[in-house]
């Protein structure tokens, strides 16, 4: 099966069907961080859908380099969503099956330990183009 590429536009429209009123209280809680976030398998609720992947085809090896042109940091609230950038460009996106939010999540690798992380899109971090 073929995996849906995501560019900023589709983010955008993905968090387009958002129900606001659904929002708060919904199975998706444990998702719904404003930063990058660690999160167990565990914890992953049943009704959040992969929806496709952030990683650009072909590209085997995306860059480690990181977008702030306004000294955000990685693990700022208000960094910029840039699905060319790390880590957002070994992200896959997820959608609630209830209130229709948009999370990206990815997956850091160290040398003795597997983690994986969640943030919740807020649709006005998104960036267009590099």
């Amino acid at each position: 099966m073929r995996t849906m590429t995501i560019d900023a536009d589709q983010l955008l429209q993905l968090c387009a069907m958002q129900d606001p009123s659904l929002v708060a209280g919904c199975t998706c809680g444990p998702l719904q961080m404003s930063a990058w976030e660690s999160i167990t398998e565990e914890r992953w609720p049943a009704g959040v859908l992969r929806v496709g992947t952030l990683r650009a085809p072909g590209d085997e090896e995306p860059t480690f380099e990181e977008f702030h042109p306004n000294g955000t940091r990685y693990g700022s609230p208000d960094a910029p969503i840039a699905p060319q950038w790390f880590p957002y460009n070994r992200s896959d996106a997820y959608v609630c099956g209830r209130c229709h939010s948009v999370f990206l999540r990815y997956t850091e690798y160290g040398g003795y330990y597997v983690d994986h992380r969640v943030r919740m899109v807020d649709p006005s971090l998104i960036v267009q183009g590099p």
